[in-house]
């Protein structure tokens, strides 16, 4: 009796590490020090810098809304799902590795961006696979909960990994192993932390969390297979307005949270003048409140609902990013700032839930490669009405402001959505909906 709910708490324990592992990769190399070294390091000049890392990202974007849901399907029908995250994961980490080789000159700027391109794939790709497996190691009534605490063990591992980075590598003095500074050695060292922390602290999901997998066919046959299921599933699409209507909701309002998100130390910076040091300070406390937030409102995703807890703390965005915009000075920016975080990690942490909850098993990881194609449909917006709006008004308090009408619009449609996990009739609907 006892050796069953051992292995459940195993596979427990290592899925949410899978989200400790993977979330350096996103705070080191995506928002905080690579992206910065490349623009101002690397890059010519920090606008041209600017240009080209915007631009891989948006193309990387691209291509992953465009894989997702093929790769998704297949997956439903080739089954092993774990040997798809292996594979995805080992690729963002090898293309990790190979940014050490981005020297502080132009030399070699197209190899570091198709470097960059192809790790984001296999990034987001892994994480197709790796959501679908939450009803695999969570019961029903916890799925939120466990999805929260992973969440909020995202959060502390890319926190770990860039302190680490931080204290060790980037602010030491002299720096450590003998390497250069004159050559930015100790800053591109951070990416070899970022692929070895990502291998070594994704063991345990890979050793404990069992794969679901109820079927296999020939890889042949499933790509067949998976890509005729995508062609119903579009055909058939209003079969599902449940979902559909959920994931309209989930690209406005994530696409609003992950803006501001990206745009925060810019923001600081630029409005309030804040030193490299301190926006990066800003972004560790960001992370810590976050987290704390997701692994908080997992308890009550689970005893209220996803939707609840969605819309609650979209709300708050709304309320509390109006605050951080209109700050006065520094020390309120600090602490809206830090209170809106609070609400960042339970929208996308509830919202992986609720995927979970709605889709039906037989196609859930074919939705979930829905989920993460809706996730960066429109992941252009936010930036490009921010850059626009900026640019108009001379003022990035109004530009990062339009990213308001992405939550509120997103917070509208999310009302429509109906949430009955336990009555579910197979198309992510109730029996009673229109």
């Amino acid at each position: 009796m006892t050796q069953p709910m051992s292995a459940a708490r195993r596979g427990v324990w290592g899925w949410c590490m899978f989200d400790f592992a993977n979330s350096a990769y996103v705070t080191v190399i995506i928002t905080f020090v690579f992206a910065t070294y490349f623009t101002q390091g690397v890059a010519p000049t920090p606008e041209q810098g600017t240009a080209w890392w915007g631009t891989a990202q948006g193309l990387s974007a691209l291509l992953i809304a465009l894989l997702s849901p093929v790769v998704g399907t297949i997956a439903d029908y080739a089954g092993r799902r774990k040997v798809w995250v292996f594979w995805c994961s080992m690729l963002t980490v090898g293309t990790t590795a190979l940014l050490w080789f981005a020297e502080p000159h132009s030399a070699h700027v197209v190899l570091i961006l198709v470097a960059v391109v192809i790790a984001n794939i296999g990034f987001e790709v892994g994480q197709v696979f790796y959501n679908a497996l939450l009803p695999s190691v969570a019961t029903p009534e916890k799925l939120g909960r466990i999805s929260g605490w992973a969440w909020g063990c995202g959060y502390g591992g890319g926190l770990l990994c860039l302190v680490l980075c931080l204290v060790v590598f980037i602010q030491a003095d002299p720096a450590p192993f003998g390497l250069d500074k004159d050559n930015s050695e100790h800053v591109r060292a951070t990416v070899l932390v970022v692929a070895v922390w990502f291998g070594v602290f994704s063991l345990p999901f890979f050793l404990w969390v069992k794969d679901d997998s109820a079927h296999t066919q020939p890889m042949g046959q499933a790509v067949k297979n998976g890509l005729m299921q995508i062609r119903d599933t579009l055909k058939k699409a209003n079969e599902y307005p449940n979902i559909v209507r959920f994931l309209i909701a989930r690209m406005l309002y994530n696409d609003g949270v992950n803006t501001i998100f990206a745009f925060g130390g810019i923001f600081a910076a630029g409005t309030f003048g804040m030193t490299v040091a301190e926006v990066i300070q800003l972004g560790i406390a960001l992370n810590v409140t976050a987290g704390i937030g997701a692994a908080v409102f997992g308890w009550i995703d689970d005893k209220f609902g996803s939707k609840r807890t969605i819309s609650l703390s979209v709300l708050a965005v709304i309320v509390f990013g109006s605050l951080t915009l209109s700050a006065p000075d520094k020390t309120w920016f600090w602490i809206w700032a830090l209170t809106v975080s609070t609400f960042f990690g339970p929208v996308q942490a509830a919202s992986r839930t609720m995927m979970a909850r709605l889709a039906p098993p037989e196609i859930r990881t074919e939705m979930f490669g829905l989920f993460a194609l809706t996730g960066k449909a429109i992941a252009f917006g936010g930036p490009v009405a921010v850059g626009w709006a900026t640019a108009a008004t001379g003022s990035q308090r109004w530009g990062l402001a339009t990213v308001m009408l992405f939550l509120i619009a997103g917070w509208w449609v999310l009302r429509g959505v109906q949430e009955h996990p336990q009555i579910s009739d197979g198309s992510g609907a109730s029996p009673s909906a229109p």
